[in-house]
C-alpha cells in the first residue's frame, strides 16, 4: 500500500512565531496531536502536544508568551506519498515518532501519516509492533 492511500490529506502548517495558545486551540478544535511548522515555503518543525507540555510548561515557560519556535521538534522526519507504507513504518520505528509529514514529488507537504492511519489501513498485526517500538524510550534524545 502507498502512503498516499492511508494518510490524512489537506494538512496546513502554522508560522514558527505562532503563539502556543493558538496552536493548542488548533489541536483541540481539529482533534489532532501535532501541528506542522512552516517558514519561507519550507517545513521547519513540528509542535506536538508533548512538546507544549515538556518543552513549554514543564520548563517553566510562560504559555502566554511562548511560540512554536520555542518548543518545536526538529529535525523533521518525513515520508513521500508514493513510498510504500512499510518504509514509513520503519522510519517511525527508527525515529520513535508517531506521525510523519508526507511530501509529494514537488516537495510540498500533502498530508500527515499517523499511527491511527496505519491502524485503519493495514494489517492489525503491524500496529502493536510499531507502538512498542515508538514507545520504547521514556524521553526523547533531546531530553524532553
Amino acid at each position: 500500500m502507498k502512503i498516499k492511500d492511508a494518510m490524512h490529506a489537506g494538512v496546513t502548517w502554522v508560522n514558527p512565531n505562532s503563539a502556543l495558545t493558538q496552536i493548542a486551540k488548533k489541536m483541540r478544535n481539529e482533534d489532532i496531536g501535532a501541528v506542522p511548522i512552516g517558514e519561507n515555503d519550507r517545513l521547519v518543525g513540528m509542535v506536538t502536544d508533548r512538546d507544549i507540555c515538556c518543552r513549554g510548561l514543564a520548563n517553566g515557560g510562560d504559555i502566554s508568551k511562548l511560540t512554536a519556535r520555542d518548543v518545536m521538534s526538529k529535525p523533521i522526519h518525513y515520508c513521500k506519498e508514493d513510498d510504500d507504507i512499510g518504509e514509513a513504518v520503519r522510519l517511525m520505528q527508527d525515529r520513535k515518532v508517531r506521525r510523519l509529514p508526507v511530501i509529494n514529488e514537488q516537495k510540498r507537504m500533502v498530508g500527515i501519516l499517523s499511527l491511527g492511519d496505519i491502524w485503519q489501513n493495514t494489517t492489525k498485526q503491524l500496529v502493536p509492533q510499531l507502538m512498542k517500538a515508538v514507545s520504547a524510550i521514556t524521553h526523547r534524545p533531546d531530553g524532553s
